[in-house]
């Protein structure tokens, strides 16, 4: 059969060719955030902000609602799932404070960061009119602009709101 002809047995072939936009993910991740006022350091790891903003785009941006300008993602749908939704939520959010912490974010913002998790979990939670309360709190999203800008600060050697790192010393039990 000529190449250009479609396959009959493939449903997935309709002889037309397929466009194909190769997206640069460093490309994507900066304009995503091009309305920001700040810029990423080049320091920061970039696979591991992809990671924090795809997951917050999963769960709070994921389905734009035809019509209209607002979006939702997974965390109201999960919600509906008693218990378990709200879990899996909580999870996916507490990804992108601990990840946020391993980059370097300093204490203080982390804390918001869990308060803004803790209102999800708990507004979430509310039978019947949780999923709602999913759909316009956006926690995955703010977390994620308090970490970049954090992160932004941190590269134009600013500091983490004046808390310095704490050093625990380990001993093991001969000492």
């Amino acid at each position: 059969m000529p190449e250009d002809e479609p396959d009959p047995d493939d449903p997935f072939d309709a002889g037309e060719p397929i466009d194909v936009e190769v997206v640069d993910a460093d490309d994507d991740l900066a304009s995503e955030f091009e309305d920001l006022d700040f810029e990423i350091p080049e320091s920061v790891d970039r696979a591991a902000v992809e990671r924090m903003r795809t997951v917050a785009r999963a769960f709070d941006d994921l389905f734009e609602i035809p019509g209209t300008n607002v979006s939702v993602g997974l965390d109201p749908a999960l919600g509906v799932i008693p218990v378990v939704g709200d879990v899996v939520s909580a999870g996916a959010s507490l990804y992108i404070v601990l990840e946020s912490a391993r980059l370097g974010v300093g204490f203080p913002t982390l804390l918001k960061m869990l308060a803004n998790v803790t209102v999800d979990v708990v507004g979430g939670s509310v039978p019947y009119v949780g999923w709602l309360f999913d759909s316009v709190w956006k926690a995955n999203q703010w977390n994620l602009e308090l970490a970049l800008e954090e992160l932004a600060e941190l590269g134009d050697g600013g500091s983490t709101g004046g808390s310095e790192p704490v050093t625990i010393e380990v001993t093991g039990p001969d000492e």
